[in-house]
């Protein structure tokens, strides 16, 4: 088993970032103080976000499965603590997903590609992180017995493994699972940093941003922007209340599918958000009133591109299109729902950090 060989005055880490899409994970290593130098996707249109808000990292628009340890292994420098981190596309996994058959899906192998890829690279230190649902697949179990195998230490608390958000000052109501391994030593992630009442809320993240109206953007920030609603989905909203459901509309407004029996479960749809809470999750289609809790808690309007971003812990001056390009709600819609938030990604990195000094001093 291999351990760097470092002295209290030479610890230098690097990490590279793969399924890194927009950089959310990326950007909270950097303000950690770890260094990134390069992320993999094969989403293209992450290139601009990732490389204008993560200088000098650089954005390789390639496929997981084709990498190979020996082609990651030159973007670490020589004495460097190796560090990999990723996020494999969890749709597959996803309890927005549970009762579809997803064997057949491609993205199901990626987990296995990480695998393969740290057998291959031997990295120090690996982080992987997901959704909770993952646990119950049988593919979860082979990646920990694979990083067993290759002597990594971490944590086989099932309960340890799983991250609340807003415990880490994410104003964010959204459970992760964040697997931390380390070649050098047993490593766990660092304790909250903030108790239930001093949760982060929604008023916290977007409570001083400009008022828009429904299909309105800001003139000052393009990404501030609201998608239109339909006439109906206006008189909805304007009859909904924060954190109320569907069932507080005139039943003349009430879907046909909400009125029938299998429709009565569906109640976190077409919901405002609180003020004093930390919202729900941010998925990728957060920028619509039917899609979930992701109404405005008192405007009439589904949160904008830019509320769902600073939600998703992305600081306000992130950019995620070239100036002057089309700001298809949709496209990034998907980079900022399907990040990892970048706080999260910081508290990653200052875990990392402390290990490492741990046994090698500062």
């Amino acid at each position: 088993m291999r351990k760097p060989r470092l002295t209290k005055k030479t610890v230098r880490a690097t990490a590279v970032d793969l399924f890194c899409g927009a950089g959310g994970l990326t950007h909270g290593l950097l303000n950690a103080g770890i260094q990134v130098t390069n992320g993999y996707d094969i989403d293209d249109t992450c290139q601009y976000p990732y490389e204008r808000n993560n200088s000098p990292a650089t954005f390789h628009n390639e496929s997981v499965s084709e990498l190979t340890g020996g082609q990651l292994l030159k973007h670490y420098p020589k004495g460097h603590i190796r560090i990999l981190v990723g996020c494999a596309p969890c749709v597959t996994f996803s309890k927005y997903t549970q009762g579809i058959n997803n064997s057949n899906n491609p993205k199901w192998s990626l987990l296995g590609e990480y695998a393969r890829i740290v057998r291959e690279l031997q990295p120090d230190i690996v982080s992987m992180e997901n959704v909770p649902e993952l646990q119950r697949h049988g593919i979860f179990d082979i990646f920990l017995q694979s990083l067993k195998d290759g002597g990594y230490h971490f944590s086989e608390d099932l309960g340890k493994q799983i991250v609340y958000c807003p415990d880490y000052g994410i104003a964010q109501q959204r459970n992760r699972l964040v697997i931390l391994a380390s070649k050098i030593g047993p490593i766990e992630i660092i304790p909250p940093t903030h108790r239930p009442s001093k949760y982060r809320t929604v008023h916290d993240v977007i409570g001083t941003l400009p008022k828009l109206k429904s299909g309105e953007v800001d003139s000052k920030d393009p990404m501030h922007r609201a998608s239109r609603l339909s006439n109906i989905n206006i008189r909805r909203i304007k009859h909904s209340k924060p954190g109320g459901t569907w069932q507080d509309w005139p039943q003349n407004l009430i879907a046909k599918c909400h009125k029938n029996k299998t429709g009565h479960g569906y109640k976190s749809v077409y919901g405002r958000m609180e003020w004093d809470i930390p919202s729900p999750t941010i998925t990728t289609q957060f920028y619509g009133f039917g899609n979930g809790r992701f109404g405005h808690p008192e405007q009439d309007r589904a949160i904008s591109l830019r509320e769902g971003a600073m939600l998703q812990s992305f600081p306000k001056r992130y950019k995620f299109v070239p100036p002057g390009s089309d700001y298809s709600i949709k496209n990034i819609g998907r980079m900022v729902g399907n990040a990892v938030p970048v706080r999260l990604g910081k508290i990653i990195g200052k875990t990392i950090l402390l290990h490492v000094e741990e046994h090698y001093g500062r």
